[in-house]
């Protein structure tokens, strides 16, 4: 009876990949065998790669890996228990200091290191909103800000992506005890910035915090100024200039900063209630030290070698000249994300495998990661590139859509 059971079980879920394949919806893991970069070595072949989120070329530079080393050599390779327990490490303490300091989303901050940008997020909602309160998410939120709203048991209100209409009216008709609105700073998929001064605005009005997930605006935006040479790459509240006690701002660590990890930046009773109540925080083993290691050396080159953020900018602009020229739908981007709309989930399959038979990588997104009728090709540049590696990729398209 238990093998038949299993069988009907089994059998339930090889349904579900069948229409899932029907669909075109399918995922599969290609084997990368190199250091990030530009250039890969991806099923024993050598691509040329637009699909990372090492914005600025720092996953494989060879000062941050010897950072690395050099930290493994002391510390050892994993942190061996949580931070309450004995795993908060002197480069965690140092990391989270140097953070607080440098992004300040208001004074007196501190900064909290977690293991991935997913528990951060869960940490975030889950520590400051409960039963009887309300989170204001953005449609075109990652999902992990979703899964943080429903795993905290508050209302979950919805508004149409960057309809500040539509969120006030819900903050004005909402009772909760408590609010909370909840916005990527970036958007992963679409590259725009949210409009966070306005979504800040709205939070003082109706008395709520402003949780902000900046992935891919630190180390990106913010830029540099002669009154302030320390912006460069501080993220989209330096980018905007904005300062409060009420925004907790949540940025990774493995995509601009090239390591892993995250960290959430907010006024000390914030992160003191989530080192004593997020659950994400408190039962999880700390990053290795190492990473930590890793991290200082990242956070000085981001500092110090503003060109990087230069040259992708200058990327950036070149290739939204060439794909002026395409037949495919552009997005108002001014980031390093860069879509391509295909529409149809095989239309991007396709292109993408062109694109691979011509040794470029650049993986086809498709629903429930974009909205259905919108998959795409997700281009990424990083400082690694270069302005020839950007002409290849608009010629191999130009000459794809013949």
């Amino acid at each position: 009876m238990r093998a038949l059971a299993m069988s009907r079980l089994t059998s339930e879920l090889d349904d579900a990949l069948e229409q899932r394949t029907a669909r075109g919806l399918r995922r599969e893991r290609r084997i990368v065998d190199s250091a990030q970069g530009a250039r890969l070595r991806v099923d024993g072949r050598e691509v040329l790669h637009f699909g990372s989120n090492d914005y600025l070329g720092l996953a494989g530079e060879r000062r941050v890996v010897a950072a690395a080393q050099e930290g493994a050599a002391r510390y050892g390779v994993g942190a061996g228990a949580s931070h309450l327990i004995s795993g908060h490490f002197a480069p965690h303490d140092a990391i989270e200091r140097e953070l607080a300091a440098w992004i300040a989303p208001c004074p007196s901050a501190r900064a909290l290191l977690f293991s991935t940008g997913y528990l951060a997020n869960l940490a975030i909602v889950t520590a400051l909103v409960g039963r009887g309160d309300a989170v204001f998410a953005d449609k075109l939120n990652h999902a992990c800000l979703n899964d943080a709203a429903l795993l905290s048991r508050a209302d979950f209100v919805r508004y149409a992506h960057a309809d500040l209409k539509a969120l006030e009216q819900r903050l004005a008709s909402s009772g909760a005890k408590r609010k909370l609105i909840a916005t990527d700073a970036v958007f992963s998929m679409d590259g725009d910035i949210a409009a966070l001064g306005s979504l800040l605005e709205l939070a003082e009005k109706y008395d709520a915090w402003l949780a902000v997930d900046d992935a891919h605006g630190f180390g990106v935006l913010g830029e540099e100024s002669a009154a302030d040479p320390g912006n460069s790459g501080r993220g989209t509240l330096a980018q905007l200039g904005l300062v409060s006690e009420r925004i907790v701002y949540m940025a990774t660590l493995g995509k601009a900063a090239g390591v892993a990890g995250a960290f959430v930046a907010a006024h000390e009773s914030v992160i003191e209630t989530l080192i004593q109540t997020a659950r994400s925080y408190i039962f999880t083993t700390a990053a290795p030290p190492m990473l930590a290691c890793a991290l200082a050396a990242s956070l000085a080159l981001i500092r110090d070698e503003p060109e990087r953020r230069a040259h992708l900018f200058a990327l950036i602009d070149r290739w939204r000249d060439a794909a002026a020229a395409l037949p495919w739908r552009t997005l108002p981007s001014m980031t390093a994300i860069q879509p391509l709309i295909l529409g149809a989930n095989s239309e991007a399959l396709s292109i993408s495998d062109a694109l691979w038979k011509r040794d470029i990588w650049v993986p086809a997104i498709r629903p429930p990661t974009v909205p259905r009728g919108s998959a795409r090709l997700r281009i990424t540049f990083s400082a690694s590139h270069t302005i020839d590696d950007v002409d290849r990729l608009a010629e191999a398209l130009a000459d794809v859509a013949q």
